[in-house]
C-alpha cells in the first residue's frame, strides 16, 4: 500500500526567490514598513524559546517597552500575532456578559473594539462622529454622564482615515472620573509621537510591531495597569481565549515558565528595534517624525493635492490624500508600485490614498522617491498638478527645519 494518496498531486512551486519582485518594493504604506538592517539581521536567527538567553531577551523587550510605553508597568506582554491579537486580549480581558464599554468611533479600527466587545458578550454602546472628525473630550464627558461604563475604548490615531485623537489625555482623565478603565490603541502611532501611559492614566496600550517600531510584523506589545490586572482577575470564566489569556501570558513574560512557544524570530527582531529606539531617543524620534510628515505633507499640497484631514487634527504618522477627481486611485497606486517601485496604501472605503510616516519611511530619500513617484502617478491619470514645485517644497521644508534631523 501506498504511503501518501495518489489523488493529491505533489505541487512543484517556485522559490520564494522567484515569486519576489527583482527590486524590493518601498513600502510607504501604512504598514508594515521598511526595517532597519539590524532588525533584519536579528529577526534571521533562531534560538531556543526558553532559557537564559531567551530570558534576557524578554526582561529586555519588557525593559525598553516601558521607555516606549512611558510607564512602570509590569505586565507587559509581546504576543504572537497582530495588532488586533493584543486588541483582542484586552476585550476578551476585561469585558464578558453583563459588563459595558463606550466606544470611541473614528473609523475602522476604533469599530474593531466593538466588534470584539459584542463576540465576549459585552454590552456595547458607540460614540460615532463624522467620517474625517477626531472624538473630543467633551462629546465624551457628555456620553459618560449619561450611563455607567466599565471599560472606555479609542484609538490615538486612527489609521484608516488618518485622523489624530488630540484629546487623549483629556478622554482618559474623563473616563477615570467615571470609574471606567482606558483601553487605547496605538498601533500607528507609538514612538511616532508622544504618549504618555502612567501620566495620562491609560490602563491598557497596544501596538504591533510593523508600524512605528519598524520591526517585522507578527508581534504586538501590550500593557495593562494595576487596575486592569485587578479587573481582569475578576472574570468569571471560562477565559475566551486561551493564548490571549495574560495571566497565562504571565507564565512565560513574568515568570520565565512556559505558555507557548514564543515568536522567537519576532521577538530578537522586536528586541533590537526597541535598542534602536532607546538609542536614537524619544525625543529625536518624535521629531524626525513630525518634520518628515510636515515635510511631505508640504509637497504634496505644493504640487496640487489635498490632504484629507483638517491640520488641527491630522495624523502625521499616516497621512490620507484625496483622490483627483477623474482619476482611478488603484491605477495609480499600482503605476507607483511597477514603474517606481513605491507602494503606497488603498483606503477603507473612502476616496483617499493613504501614505505612512512610521519610522524608517522617515528618511530623506524615502519622501523624494514617493512624492515623485505619487505627483508623476496622479499626472499620468489626467491629474493637474505641479510636480516640480512639489518637490521643490519638499526641499525647502527640509532645509528650512530638518536639517541634521533626517
Amino acid at each position: 500500500m501506498s504511503p501518501i494518496d495518489r489523488n493529491v498531486s505533489r505541487p512543484i512551486p517556485p522559490s520564494i526567490i522567484q515569486v519576489l519582485p527583482a527590486e524590493p518594493l518601498l513600502l510607504m504604506g501604512a504598514g508594515p514598513v521598511p526595517v532597519p538592517a539590524e532588525v533584519a539581521r536579528a529577526g534571521g536567527l533562531v534560538i531556543n524559546h526558553l532559557g537564559d538567553t531567551m530570558n534576557m531577551v524578554v526582561d529586555g523587550v519588557k525593559e525598553m517597552s516601558r521607555y516606549v510605553f512611558q510607564t512602570r508597568d509590569d505586565k507587559i506582554y509581546g504576543i504572537s500575532g497582530p495588532s488586533s491579537a493584543a486588541m483582542e486580549m484586552a476585550m476578551g480581558s476585561l469585558l464578558w456578559p453583563g459588563r459595558k464599554v463606550l466606544v470611541l468611533k473614528l473609523g475602522t479600527f476604533s469599530n474593531r473594539f466593538a466588534q470584539m466587545a459584542e463576540g465576549v458578550g459585552a454590552q456595547v454602546d458607540l460614540l460615532e462622529v463624522p467620517d474625517g472628525e477626531p472624538v473630543r473630550a467633551e462629546q465624551v464627558e457628555r456620553k459618560l454622564a449619561q450611563g455607567q461604563y466599565d471599560v472606555v475604548t479609542t484609538v490615538q490615531g486612527e489609521t484608516s482615515c488618518g485622523v489624530w485623537t488630540r484629546e487623549l489625555p483629556q478622554i482618559a482623565c474623563l473616563a477615570h472620573q467615571a470609574g471606567a478603565l482606558m483601553v487605547v490603541d496605538a498601533v500607528c502611532t507609538l514612538s511616532t509621537m508622544p504618549l504618555k501611559k502612567d501620566d495620562w492614566g491609560i490602563d491598557v496600550v497596544f501596538t504591533g510591531s510593523q508600524k512605528g517600531l519598524s520591526s517585522l510584523p507578527g508581534v504586538a506589545l501590550i500593557a495593562f495597569s494595576d487596575a486592569a490586572w485587578e479587573a481582569l482577575h475578576r472574570h468569571p470564566g471560562p477565559k475566551p481565549h486561551w493564548c490571549l489569556d495574560p495571566v497565562r501570558a504571565q507564565h512565560f513574560w513574568g515568570e520565565h515558565t512556559y505558555h507557548y512557544t514564543a515568536p522567537v524570530t519576532g521577538l530578537l527582531a522586536l528586541y533590537e528595534a526597541l535598542r534602536l529606539i532607546c538609542e536614537e531617543t524619544l525625543e529625536q524620534r518624535f521629531a524626525r517624525h513630525r518634520l518628515s510628515s510636515l515635510a511631505l505633507q508640504a509637497g504634496v499640497e505644493g504640487m496640487g493635492l489635498k490632504l484629507s484631514i483638517a491640520a488641527e487634527h491630522r495624523l502625521n504618522s499616516v497621512l490620507a490624500i484625496e483622490i483627483p477627481q477623474g482619476t482611478d486611485g488603484a491605477r495609480a497606486r499600482r503605476y507607483m508600485a511597477e514603474r517606481f517601485k513605491v507602494q503606497i496604501s488603498e483606503s477603507y472605503g473612502r476616496n483617499i490614498v493613504r501614505i505612512g510616516q512610521m519610522g524608517e519611511q522617515c528618511r530623506s530619500p524615502n519622501l523624494f522617491r514617493t512624492l515623485h513617484a505619487l505627483g508623476m502617478a496622479f499626472s499620468r491619470e489626467g491629474a493637474k498638478l505641479d510636480l516640480s514645485r512639489g518637490m521643490a517644497e519638499l526641499e525647502a521644508h527640509l532645509i528650512a527645519h530638518a536639517a541634521g534631523v533626517l
